[in-house]
């Protein structure tokens, strides 16, 4: 079982070689892997094609268990997938990781100035589950700025990094008991950085 420490760590300089071109992940062999898998962290990220998280850590096959979904939200089978990974295989570093220029952070704030009749559910569901994060950030202002974006991404990922500490029973006890520890992150589609945050 790797430490959440050094886990951290080896996201860090991951995501270093990856902002400086000089990946050490060669071609991986599917067979390699097909056995078993232990990831030394749990990446909870958007499902945005541009953040990739094996890529943006500059990690291989079997060495991260990704879910992700629009906006980084935090929903049942979510939290049920996190709590898998970390029992099952020991994982012990969760990361929320969400990025900028965030469609569907975006999506959030226009539905909440205009609402748009007739909205898939599927679809009003994720901005339900961001609208918490944002609402408190408009203060009656209905201008779309990109500090307001980059505000809003911000929050929506403390709240899900919130959720995943309180939200589930299990992960509590192994915050508490056995060295799990979830952090935020922040992508910049911008740099290729990640800011880690809130440990």
């Amino acid at each position: 079982m790797i430490p959440a420490a050094e886990a951290l760590e080896r996201l860090i300089a991951g995501n270093k070689r990856f902002v400086s071109n000089s990946s050490e992940i060669g071609h991986m062999r599917p067979s390699e892997h097909a056995s078993e898998q232990n990831p030394f962290a749990i990446i909870l990220g958007c499902s945005d094609s541009r953040v990739p998280a094996e890529i943006v850590f500059d990690q291989g096959l079997g060495e991260l268990f990704v879910i992700r979904v629009a906006g980084n939200i935090v929903a049942p089978s979510q939290v049920g997938s996190v709590e898998f990974a970390a029992e099952r295989f020991g994982t012990r570093l969760v990361v929320v990781l969400g990025h900028s220029q965030c469609g569907a952070i975006l999506a959030t704030i226009e539905q909440l100035g205009q609402p748009t009749e007739g909205q898939s559910p599927n679809l009003r569901s994720i901005v339900n589950r961001i609208r918490p994060s944002v609402a408190p950030l408009l203060h009656g202002s209905r201008q779309i700025d990109d500090t307001l974006v980059n505000r809003a991404v911000r929050a929506n990922i403390c709240v899900s990094v919130d959720h995943l500490r309180h939200g589930s029973a299990l992960l509590e006890q192994l915050v508490h008991d056995d060295g799990l520890v979830i952090v935020g992150a922040e992508y910049s589609l911008e740099t290729g950085l990640v800011d880690f945050f809130g440990n």
